[in-house]
């Protein structure tokens, strides 16, 4: 992911007017289960604004959250026409002899054909770390291999303090990391960028196969209203992890835990958090999903400017009751060169709420903007002109 923050004297800012009714609110309380854990993070993906935090951006270890990355690079593939759901795997001898019943587990032999389906199912579900070995073998060809796509996927997405050595998260000497910010973006990128993949592989509380039931560990789908995953992890060295979410009246919040002491600790807190993201804060309306946000400067294309929009329903995120001041402003690298293509990201929005820390939501090209032809470069001059 393009990083359009640190760009302070390029970027052009355009601010856009927003009713203000009043000065700042107070920040509501988090919950007080949160106590107990180390690192948290509750993110409104529809604002960018972080409601909650608790060292975000100190590394730690993913355990199986990590398998999330792999269902990422997966449905990447699948995208790209690369890895078909119903393409068959066949497990490695060796592959067998070191994972058979190691750990949380499918049971996969080397007699057995899971499809791509299956094993996408065992690892999002059933936290099955034989899984995600015979995936990344049969697909990659290595685990090393599918480590380094997992580490280009990281730095595209922009999760610049993480680490992947390893597709399943099994303990290994530290060489895996993440933070919880970088989780956050990664969250963000499967559920916007592949919702229909989510949706078939996150959020079921168990999965069937060869007619046995593996359950999920997740402590609130089925328990929380609109909570749909997404992974726990668990090891000795990383204590008890969580990236979850869920979705209420078009608003969507992402938050991690990580380093519970114990399951009981960290499931109590994560459904307060979550319930508490939805009742303690509210949100002002600003844009809908695919609406032009604002017009950007184009050079050397076949259009002089280029509509930005949301690829989400774009909102502030405000305390409950209150109604502070609210300010707009888009930052992008410009004029933007051509071409252009159509969901190519090109700028941030960033939306400030008084009294509150700032929250930033992607921008995307609205449209294709090709490289300018004579006629147009003609046209444009003449626009130019007259401006």
């Amino acid at each position: 992911m393009k990083s359009f923050s640190h760009f302070v004297k390029l970027a052009l800012l355009v601010t856009l007017p927003v009713s203000a009714a009043g000065a700042a609110a107070p920040r509501p309380t988090p919950p007080a289960q949160l106590a107990p854990i180390p690192v948290s993070l509750l993110v409104d993906l529809g604002s960018g604004q972080v409601l909650e935090e608790r060292h975000p951006d100190t590394p730690f270890l993913p355990a199986s959250v990590t398998k999330v990355m792999t269902a990422y690079v997966a449905f990447e593939e699948i995208g790209a026409g690369r890895l078909n759901l119903d393409r068959t795997f066949a497990e490695r001898p060796e592959t067998e002899r070191e994972w058979f019943a190691k750990g949380t587990n499918m049971y996969i032999t080397t007699k057995d054909r899971p499809t791509a389906r299956d094993l996408l199912h065992g690892i999002m579900t059933a936290s099955a770390n034989d899984a995600a070995v015979v995936l990344a073998e049969g697909h990659a060809g290595s685990v090393e291999a599918w480590a380094a796509r997992m580490n280009d996927a990281a730095r595209r997405l922009g999760m610049s303090r993480s680490h992947f050595n390893t597709p399943n998260g099994w303990m290994d000497g530290g060489n895996t990391y993440v933070t919880a910010s970088d989780l956050v973006k990664l969250a963000d990128a499967m559920i916007t960028r592949y919702p229909d993949l989510y949706r078939e592989f996150s959020g079921h509380k168990r999965w069937f196969w060869r007619d046995v039931a593996m359950r999920s560990h997740d402590p609130t789908v089925g328990v929380v209203p609109g909570a749909d995953g997404i992974k726990t992890g668990y090891t000795r060295e990383a204590g008890y992890n969580f990236l979850g979410t869920a979705e209420r009246g078009g608003r969507r919040l992402v938050m991690v835990l990580a380093g519970s002491p114990l399951p009981r600790v960290r499931d109590d807190a994560a459904k307060a958090l979550l319930e508490w993201g939805f009742a303690a804060w509210d949100t002002r309306h600003l844009f809908d999903q695919g609406q032009t946000i604002a017009q950007a400067q184009v050079q050397g294309g076949d259009a002089r400017v280029l509509p930005l929009v949301a690829n989400r329903e774009v909102h502030a995120t405000i305390p409950q009751g209150s109604r502070p001041d609210v300010k707009l402003s888009v930052h992008y690298r410009g004029p933007i060169a051509a071409p252009v293509r159509k969901g190519e990201q090109v700028g941030e929005l960033e939306i400030r709420v008084a009294g509150l820390a700032p929250g930033r939501v992607p921008l995307y090209a609205g449209r294709d903007v090709g490289v300018a032809g004579p006629f147009d470069r003609l046209w444009n001059g003449l626009a130019d002109l007259f401006t």
